[in-house]
């Protein structure tokens, strides 16, 4: 797999001035897109409220967790890795307002720049058109809080699947270094951070990770060195972590404990993520053949003299260190990435081969050159279509749409939508507190009120409604009784109220509680935590499969509980121990 051009190989003397080639070099064009996305994270920005939003309340919960001084894993079980979160705890400290889908899209952009720059730097040396390929449609994907998957038609934008993004921006600069640059001390710094930013994250996508550093170790582009310096400075950073605060034992338990919850089903997933991404799955296979086919005699040169020297190094790196297996590996890799995902920029990390299939495209016959770009555009343009038009949309629409009807509900508010999806919220929230027997049945069937609920634009609006007015409810009970709740949970996906009242948030229970993939078994610890919990809030508008799980999960922990109606579609389980004021 050859490089189209060499990148240490200087560019001629260009006749543009100095400061316009130094304004558009990608270290530059790099530090201005950081600069630019602190401002827009400084000021009030709204953007249209989209499927599943109530996914960014998970990060405000971790962030909120992080500031009040828990420890991921340690102090809370969650379904990822804990640097989104301490990465959303530093932006909600620095960016109090900011609007949080773009704030949780845009925080992990310091380490895919900080990774992805120096290589393109170098790579700036020998073609500056090859650099800004390989950084400007990266930035699109980075900038823009778009997944592949579109689980409504109307103009929005997606506040699901954000850790399988950053995911999938975390493989690009890897995949960036490992095809592109030669530098084995920049490949060794690129590989620890990436990798341990992966794991931190998401651990199939380290996986999917390292299998990509795998192949590139087999094809000969990462030395042994390196690949036990990269490894040494992961191990350090865990050991580190694990003296300063018990996390890595405590995150590969949590790991462990969602792999047993969520085991025997990775090979409907290979299926259901073969058919969510055919188009790109189809184009870049069709593609390998293709290259095999036009690359057959080498590659069977190859292969006969590996055959007739099967432990000689130099063969295996010359038999594999070629575009078609570069793709096909980076293919399975991200299949197996996306077979755990609902949303992200699936294979996004294949453009860097792709681009290189393109360049040296022209080796082949004319005949084989236009099928290999054919097959190219086939694979790359699609996604990238696909996001820009979304993305499109939702910003044409949300000139025209209206902020949803909350005001207390700090970066929570900062979203809009079409009158008619409020107006079916207002009316929904009315017809679920009118009507609760008619969702108790439904749930008490397995059924929601409808298939898709959660991916309902109505549905997201209305939990927005129904945060604010148990926020609203909470307060003025506390006023009309003279008491506190210093930590509140909520029987619910979510838990947004220890950040919307500035309380704390309690111990060892899950958040994201899905009770059906990501909340363990109650032990004692927990219930205890759940007992000492203030307050708790049971949503009831409307009643739900999951809601009623949650509740059966933490029966015991409600047990000598006051009950008190909060609002109409809440209701409050206080302590026993303040039950005497109410």
């Amino acid at each position: 797999m050859s490089l189209p051009l060499d990148p240490s190989v200087r560019a001629p003397v260009s006749l543009a001035p100095g400061w316009r080639r130094t304004a558009l070099s990608p270290l530059a064009i790099g530090l201005f897109v950081l600069a630019a996305c602190a401002i827009l994270l400084s000021l009030p920005i709204s953007l249209p409220l989209g499927p599943m939003y109530w996914d960014v309340v998970v990060y405000i919960d971790g962030g909120w967790r992080v500031l009040s001084g828990q420890i991921p894993a340690v102090d809370f079980f969650a379904p990822i890795g804990p640097l989104g979160y301490w990465l959303f705890a530093a932006g909600m400290k620095l960016f109090p307002q900011a609007q949080p889908v773009l704030l949780a899209q845009w925080m992990v952009m310091p380490i895919t720049l900080g990774a992805l720059l120096p290589v393109l730097q170098r790579v700036d040396r020998g073609s500056r058109a090859l650099a800004l390929a390989l950084l400007l449609p990266f930035l699109v994907f980075q900038l823009l809080p778009t997944n592949l998957e579109q689980y409504s038609t109307y103009p929005s934008f997606d506040g699901y699947g954000i850790y399988n993004r950053h995911v999938a921006q975390l493989l690009y600069p890897l995949a960036v270094a490992l095809v592109f640059e030669r530098r084995q001390r920049v490949l060794l710094c690129v590989v620890g951070a990436i990798c341990t930013a992966l794991f931190l994250t998401k651990i199939t996508g380290f996986v999917a990770g390292g299998m990509l550093c795998a192949f590139a170790f087999a094809a000969g582009r990462v030395r042994l060195r390196t690949a036990l310096g990269a490894l040494l400075g992961f191990a350090v950073v865990l050991g580190l972590l694990q003296l300063g605060f018990g996390l890595t034992t405590a995150y590969l338990s949590d790991i462990a404990l969602l792999v047993s919850m969520n085991e025997g089903v990775l090979l409907s997933r290979f299926l259901q993520a073969s058919s969510l991404h055919f188009g790109i799955l189809a184009s870049g296979c069709l593609l390998v053949l293709t290259l095999l086919l036009t690359e057959r005699r080498s590659v069977l040169a190859d292969a006969q003299a590996l055959s007739r020297h099967p432990l000689a190094a130099r063969g295996w790196t010359t038999l594999l260190d070629r575009n078609a297996f570069w793709l096909a590996a980076a293919l399975f890799a991200g299949l197996f990435f996306e077979t755990q995902n609902t949303g992200s920029q699936a294979f996004l990390f294949v453009w860097p081969i792709l681009l290189s299939i393109a360049c040296n495209a022209s080796r082949h016959s004319n005949r084989g050159t236009v099928a290999v770009l054919v097959l190219v555009a086939a694979t790359a343009m699609p996604p990238f279509v696909n996001v820009l038009h979304r993305s499109s949309r939702a910003i044409v629409g949300q000139l025209a749409y209206p902020r949803v009807p909350v005001a207390d509900l700090k970066m929570l508010f900062s979203v809009t939508q079409r009158p008619e999806v409020l107006e079916r919220a207002t009316a929904m929230l009315d017809n679920y507190a009118g009507f609760p027997d008619t969702y108790r049945d439904l749930a008490t069937r397995g059924q929601l009120p409808t298939f898709g609920l959660y991916s309902d634009l109505d549905f997201q609006a209305s939990l927005l409604m129904t945060f604010e007015e148990a926020v609203e409810a909470v307060r003025a009970l506390e006023a009309e009784r003279g008491v506190r709740f210093e930590t509140v949970m909520s029987l619910n996906f979510v838990n947004p109220f220890p950040y919307l009242l500035e309380r704390k948030a309690p111990l060892h229970i899950a958040i994201g509680a899905d009770p059906f993939r990501a909340v363990p078994p109650l032990d004692a610890q927990t219930l205890e935590a759940v007992r000492d919990a203030d307050l708790i809030l049971y949503p009831t508008c409307p009643i739900t499969t999951s809601n009623e799980e949650l509740k059966a999960i933490y029966a015991d922990g409600l047990k000598g509980r006051t009950t008190v109606p909060l609002g109409r579609c809440w209701t409050g389980y206080v302590r026993a121990g303040l039950s005497g004021t109410l």
